[in-house]
């Protein structure tokens, strides 16, 4: 576990935690015209073509996709010199992230709860790491592997999003939050075959199956990602959707390439670590200063911001 790897990993957590939240705060600016919609009678798939093409023009929104497209590049970087089970639990910083950005841009300061809830966060993540030392592993796994790894990761994400459908407000954010985060995770495992296959040349890369599958499932947790960013706040998504990928991504590192994490003793420190990420996670999801509007644009009354 490089520094290299290490920054580099940080830096993707930071520019995916101002994405999430300047895309949230134009999904916020939209929500006066979307609750119009359910009132004149759309059906659902037309209201959330229309709730898309409608937020895809706000100046927030437009950043954060350049900064989604930012953080893919230096997530690719990180995977290129780090193994999948270092570099996505990393990637659990984003909830740090999110609410240092989304204080600044929604305007509510965090109390201190909130803060001990994200040093709970930190320490569990060093504790694991340090404890877990994942291995390198091998840059490219066999196509038997990825067929068994796709098939199995399309069904949990068909089960996520059927029971998402069934539930509205945080727990539908939640579902598609985590099946968004299976999805980012299963692209970021793309990546890494594609970026292992750098070295072999230019037929190695385009010629093979992996880049147009990162696209896809690239698009896939895009899409996914908008709807959570609908459904609900930031803090019923974001701990799903972070800790969804990093616990997706060290299975996939395992599962396809070879990346193995310290067993024996070290499942103690380990344990205590995945228990400290998720009690931290369950306190930012209850802290009274993310509750309720924590992530309401500030200038935006409720009932106003209804462009014409």
């Amino acid at each position: 576990m490089g520094p290299l790897t290490i920054v580099l990993a940080l830096l993707a957590a930071l520019s995916n935690a101002s994405a999430s939240v300047l895309q949230r705060r134009a999904a916020t600016d939209e929500e006066q015209r979307a609750a119009a919609d359910e009132e004149d009678g759309r059906g659902e798939a037309r209201r959330a073509v229309r709730w898309l093409s409608k937020v895809t023009r706000r100046p927030h929104w437009l950043i954060g996709t350049s900064l989604l497209v930012v953080s893919s590049l230096l997530q690719a970087s990180a995977l290129s010199v780090g193994s999948l089970a270092v570099v996505q639990p990393l990637l659990t910083t984003e909830l740090l992230f999110t609410l240092v950005v989304g204080s600044l841009v929604f305007h509510h300061r965090p109390d201190r709860r909130t803060w001990l809830a994200f040093a709970a966060l930190g320490l569990g993540l060093a504790l694991f790491l340090a404890a877990a030392a994942p291995s390198t592993g091998v840059t490219t796994a066999p196509g038997g592997l990825w067929l068994m790894a796709g098939g199995a990761l399309l069904v949990l994400v068909a089960l996520l999003v059927g029971l998402a459908r069934v539930r509205s407000g945080a727990p539908r954010a939640a579902l598609l939050g985590l099946a968004s985060a299976v999805s980012f995770a299963c692209t970021a495992a793309l990546m890494k075959e594609v970026v292992g296959r750098i070295p072999q040349g230019p037929a190695a890369v385009f010629g093979h199956w992996s880049l147009y599958a990162t696209a896809v499932a690239g698009l896939l947790s895009f899409l996914l990602l908008q709807g959570a960013f609908r459904a609900g706040s930031l803090t019923a998504s974001q701990p799903a959707l972070t800790l969804g990928d990093a616990l997706t991504s060290v299975a996939l590192g395992w599962a396809l390439f070879d990346e193995r994490i310290g067993l024996g003793v070290r499942v103690v420190p380990e344990l205590i670590g995945v228990l400290l990420i998720g009690a931290g996670s369950i306190g930012l999801a209850s802290a009274p200063s993310v509750s309720g509007a924590w992530d309401t644009a500030p200038e935006q009354p409720a009932d106003a911001g209804r462009n014409p």
